[in-house]
């Protein structure tokens, strides 16, 4: 992989951004957001007699810590001493929870791709918020686990074959870390012990149903809010998990977009979210990591002051965007570096924002005029990370209709083709099942017959283009919802038999 032998070389000045407008996204990702029998109806919840229970494996042993193997000096990110990083990494690596043989290689992992985003920030998708108030461990743990079974039941009838589970959805963890603590979205307190281990859980059914996992990270969240609260949340000390890197690493902590967010210019939070992705590679059997769209985190209220941190670290970068840039593509390489030494089957992927740039803006960019291009409000040149094959695949989050004309789904589609076309790198497209069935002005093709002839015809497209590996929707839980029905009778029947 280009970079992970050089990881010390001087930073690229890569093109000068030809302007910048402050984000303003009318939807985040995890964050608002003609069947006799609908497909909800197939969902609701099912009673169990004792011998149906599977409450004997509910919960993992714990076996045998596995051996961490030895981590080089081209593993640690520029500007990191390796001393610090290997402390870091083996911290991570002493976790070793499962010791699991090696599962599919890297090109069953980038087979045809039909997946769902779960996730757990707010508790939109798993675990629900009422499971989080149940104060019985057993009864919580029983709870939380059969509806992740529940997922992984729909999962099978949709004939999906891949679950991108958010597994870090600001500093807290949904597996047993020792770098994070507990997310507070199992259990509504940071720290707090769930009584098991949802990613452990989710590998082992999701594996024995064909269903590959890939462990969904949101790199720089802190804190969704900077309200009192959420203040004392973060500092409340626990002995069930490390401490929050709020309270470890205040130095690293900024606010912007009214959150938390990790500072994306210090060198060690690099080296930090290195370490983190590394203990989840090693210790489990993931078959995929990835990033969303969350980089650079700001709007134009809230704006992160890293002033000071540019100025540190900004030598040799007159233009401050280039820097922040630069940040980024480092993190990006130091992840798929530390993946690909550890567990080379393992596959990297982001799902960035559907807009790299703006022809307007752009030359090179795509005929549309959408607000927050990755390049020029994220500084996240996702071009450049396909290019440069630091990644195994990109599903750009191309949530408009064909009929949006200042965001057109085909033609956005139809760029992100011609952007990976010989290169390593695999596209799928995030779509957005979550506008299905919900009227819009602005895109009224969402609820004509049900949205089917939208979904229809988005997907026609992804498999008419050959550059076009699968299909991402946005999000699970809307596979439930009244208003989606047809779309998702659609999906099952024209995916059936896959």
């Amino acid at each position: 992989m280009r970079g992970c032998d050089d990881a010390t070389r001087q930073p690229s000045t890569p093109q000068t951004p030809i302007g910048h407008r402050p984000r303003n996204r009318s939807l985040i990702k995890g964050e608002h957001d003609v069947e006799s029998h609908s497909f909800a109806a197939l969902f609701r919840p099912i009673a169990r007699s004792p011998s149906m229970s599977r409450r004997d494996d509910r919960i993992l042993p714990q076996t045998e810590a596995q051996e961490p193997s030895p981590l080089t000096d081209k593993m640690a990110p520029a500007g990191i001493p390796r001393r610090r990083f290997l402390a870091w990494s083996a911290l991570a690596a002493g976790a070793g929870m499962l010791h699991v043989p090696r599962g599919a290689d890297a090109a069953s992992a980038l087979d045809e791709v039909r997946a769902t985003w779960v996730a757990s920030v707010l508790n939109l998708d798993w675990p629900s918020q009422a499971s989080t108030q149940i104060e019985n461990v057993q009864e919580r743990v029983r709870v939380q686990q059969d509806e992740l079974l529940r997922i992984l039941d729909e999962a099978v009838l949709v004939n999906l074959n891949t679950l991108v589970f958010q597994v870090k959805p600001c500093a807290d963890a949904l597996y047993r870390s020792r770098l994070l603590p507990w997310s507070p979205y199992l259990t509504g307190v940071v720290g707090k012990d769930p009584g098991f281990d949802p990613l452990a859980f989710l590998l082992q059914h999701a594996h024995a149903r064909g269903i590959k996992v890939h462990a969904w990270l949101n790199p720089y969240r802190v804190s969704m809010n900077t309200r009192q609260d959420t203040l004392d949340a973060l500092t409340r000390s626990s002995t069930d998990s490390p401490p929050s890197v709020y309270v470890q690493h205040p130095e690293w902590v900024r606010v912007a977009n009214n959150r938390f967010v990790l500072d994306p210019g210090i060198p060690e939070v690099r080296a930090w979210l290195a370490g983190v992705v590394a203990e989840i590679v090693r210790n489990y059997p993931v078959d995929g990591i990835q990033f969303d769209d969350y980089f650079y985190y700001e709007t134009r209220d809230s704006l992160l002051d890293d002033a000071a941190t540019y100025q540190r670290y900004g030598a040799g970068f007159a233009d401050k965007g280039d820097w922040r840039r630069d940040n980024t593509y480092r993190l990006i390489r130091d992840i798929a570096c530390t993946i690909k030494a550890i567990k080379p089957w393992v596959v990297f992927g982001i799902s960035p924002a559907g807009v790299w740039r703006n022809k307007q803006d752009d030359p090179l960019g795509s005929e549309t005029q959408a607000g927050a291009p990755n390049y020029d409000v994220a500084y996240a040149d996702t071009r450049r990370w396909v290019l440069e094959g630091l990644i195994d695949y990109i599903a750009p989050q191309i949530y408009w209709p064909f009929a949006r004309q200042i965001a057109r789904y085909d033609v956005i589609a139809r760029w992100w083709a011609d952007t990976v076309r010989q290169t390593r790198t695999r596209l799928y497209i995030g779509m957005a099942l979550y506008k299905v069935g919900t009227p819009s002005t602005a895109e009224p093709d969402w609820t004509v017959e049900g949205g089917v002839p939208e979904i229809s015809r988005q997907l026609d497209l992804n498999e008419a283009l050959p550059e076009i590996h699968g299909s991402m929707l946005f999000r699970h839980g809307f596979l439930r919802e009244p208003q989606t029905q047809q779309v998702v009778a659609y999906i099952r029947r024209r995916w059936q038999g896959r």
